[in-house]
């Protein structure tokens, strides 16, 4: 990797994250005949701020309202560097949230392990055992995921307070410091996130950080996605296109096996739009070690020119394409959701009621030479922005 690594920006379109099942190692039995449940009539709103004042470690929360000249809001806590929720119209021009949340802080405590709408660092997704080696040198860190580490370790980014500044009404910024050796990560890495939101209904999410020792960094956002409303019932007959011709199979703790496998012929092809329920029960082994699908996507493309992936809600119209300059895309469909939290609006996150597309560079790269590199070194600024754009079908 060049001394400049090229981060995902998140930008949330609205025309119109990973993991619960990477905190947990047994997914609930499948139950491809739940109905969903009947959304309701009226607009859907963002929690109230009063949920989100609090003081952790010393350093006060709070909620920041983003608003386009549309009438699109975006939710969001420094605590993690949340996504709350994301309210974009409907094909009625309803507006909906998008976004599984919570009604306060004590929600995203309570759920710690599934990561909803957080800023996931150091390191997203996994690495093996726990261990990498750098310059020569290994570094342990703590195993959250079974024998594993998930998404930065015990206490990562999505467990602290960041520093915010709202800029404007559309734009919000979050710096956080992630002093050498939290974790186990070397080096002092100065973060710097933007959220964004265009009057093109598009959420962009900006990543950027330095570090005075040699390191790895992948960052990313952990949302959970249900385009027919959050709590509206199961995410099966979302109709989803990927533009990947591969993919990096897993063993059966979810670490990349080092290979890349074509998606033709196989499960995990969603090169041409196809419903996530369509395939998610075939007798197929890396369908079971996931539970579903859990995978990172090898992708074609990944320049911000043009969407790397498209989901359309079945009964909302709702349409979000993701833009990345990360080379490879986390899709997960909630396998792993068991409906032991309330969400924002009562209802259960029953098992997959809501989806994650998480930008990234692909799971375990620090041990594993052949995978596009994770370090950062001094001197390097990592930069990289990925886009939530929203639209009605």
């Amino acid at each position: 990797m060049q001394n400049t690594i090229k981060k995902p920006t998140l930008t949330l379109a609205i025309a119109g994250t990973i993991l619960m099942s990477a905190c947990n190692q047994t997914a609930p039995k499948s139950n491809t005949s739940m109905t969903d449940s009947t959304t309701t009539t009226a607009a859907a709103t963002l929690p109230a701020a009063a949920g989100f004042e609090k003081t952790i470690d010393g350093k006060p929360t709070k909620l920041y309202i983003l608003k386009n000249k549309n009438g699109v809001e975006a939710g969001i806590t420094n605590y993690g560097g949340t996504l709350v929720g994301l309210l974009v119209p409907d094909k009625d021009g309803k507006l909906t949230d998008v976004v599984v949340g919570f009604d306060g802080i004590e929600g995203f405590q309570k759920a710690a392990g599934s990561y909803y709408g957080a800023t996931i660092g150091r390191y997203g997704n996994r690495i093996a055992k726990g261990k990498f080696t750098l310059d020569g040198k290994q570094y342990s860190i703590f195993t959250n995921n079974g024998a594993n580490t998930l998404h930065g370790g015990k206490k990562g980014f999505d467990a602290n307070v960041w520093d915010a500044k709202q800029v404007d009404s559309t734009t919000l910024e979050l710096t956080y410091l992630s002093k050498d050796m939290e974790e186990g990560y070397p080096g002092n890495l100065n973060v710097k996130i933007t959220y964004k939101l265009t009057d093109d209904n598009e959420l962009k999410i900006s990543y950027e950080a330095t570090t005075d020792k040699n390191t790895v960094v992948n960052l990313t956002n952990h949302s959970y996605f249900n385009l027919n409303g959050a709590g509206s019932g199961t995410n099966l007959e979302h109709l989803v296109q990927i533009d990947a011709d591969g993919y990096t199979p897993v063993d059966t703790t979810l670490i990349p096996t080092g290979k890349i496998e074509p998606v033709k012929g196989t499960p995990f092809d969603f090169t041409t739009p196809t419903t996530i329920g369509a395939r998610i029960e075939e007798d197929n082994a890396q369908i079971k070690a996931g539970g579903g699908y859990d995978h990172n996507y090898v992708l074609n493309k990944h320049d911000i020119s043009k969407p790397i992936a498209t989901v359309i809600g079945d009964k909302s119209g709702i349409k979000m394409e993701v833009f990345t300059e990360e080379p490879g895309l986390q899709f997960y469909t909630g396998n792993f959701m068991q409906g032991k939290n309330t969400i924002l609006g009562g209802k259960k996150d029953d098992h997959r009621t809501a989806f994650a597309m998480e930008t990234q560079h692909y799971p375990d790269s620090p041990n594993q030479p052949n995978f596009p590199s994770t370090v950062l070194k001094p001197g390097a600024v990592y930069k990289t922005q990925t886009i939530y754009k929203f639209s009605v079908k």
